[in-house]
């Protein structure tokens, strides 16, 4: 990595990274809709390794890679940030989905299924699948998602720093103890494939391939497994005693 007069050859620096971009692109293309391009979010990468590499220390060492990868990653996130990439309509109909999920866990006092919630939206269960299907780029959070409810808005329920960036949400512990309480009640199917897809980093064929199921029927879950989480963190079960103390 090193030229002739003992620098950092950049140009190779680029070129060894080149594919931890690439992969870090086709993990998040597994949770975006079809109308996101992969050269687009390789390209957002590529952005954040020069920048890693702009502020690249020899100290550093192998904690580089790691590092580079947040980069890449957070100029991927950033890019998708500034485009509406998921249309109003589906995003409409993911609302639905959620509004569903929060009403009918608080009438059985469980998870509901795919077919319970396919007819309680009067749909077949392949359209309903279908759905899911192409609500595969639903997020977890959104920033219309911190608008102000009941005069407190969400940061001033869930964040202590009053000036905390948005993404910073889910570093804040009484937001994270919901999001694993949230996770607890899913299926354990779903567990399972969450698992699988954050903590084993496996992308959707591979889960397929454990589970037994298409790498669709991965994407279907995944989008799901969203909704009940956004169901349970933004809907009408919230438990209302989480709020985090403020400093004034």
């Amino acid at each position: 990595m090193y030229n002739a007069a003992g620098q950092l050859n950049r140009d190779q620096l680029v070129q060894h990274f080149v594919p931890l971009v690439k992969r870090i692109a086709c993990h998040l293309m597994a949770r975006l809709p079809a109308s996101v391009q992969l050269d687009d979010l390789v390209q957002n990468g590529m952005l954040g390794l020069l920048d890693a590499l702009g502020r690249f220390e020899v100290a550093m060492g192998a904690q580089f890679e790691a590092y580079a990868a947040q980069r890449v990653r957070g100029a991927m996130l950033d890019g998708l940030r500034e485009n509406d990439w998921l249309p109003r309509s589906l995003r409409s109909d993911c609302r639905r989905i959620e509004s569903a999920i929060a009403r009918l866990e608080q009438e059985h006092g469980r998870a509901p299924s795919e077919k319970e919630l396919a007819e309680s939206l009067g749909m077949v269960l392949t359209d309903y699948q279908k759905m899911l299907q192409e609500a595969r780029g639903h997020q977890l959070v959104y920033l219309e998602d911190m608008v102000v409810e009941r005069g407190e808005d969400f940061l001033e329920r869930h964040l202590v720093d009053e000036a905390a960036d948005p993404s910073k949400l889910f570093e804040d512990e009484s937001f994270r103890q919901l999001l694993v309480q949230a996770i607890d009640g899913l299926p354990e199917r779903e567990r399972l494939m969450m698992a699988l897809y954050y903590e084993q980093d496996l992308n959707l064929r591979e889960i397929g391939e454990v589970m037994g199921v298409t790498e669709s029927r991965v994407c279907q879950m995944h989008s799901q497994v969203v909704m009940r989480l956004r169901a349970r963190l933004f809907g009408l079960d919230r438990p209302k005693t989480a709020k985090a103390p403020r400093h004034g």
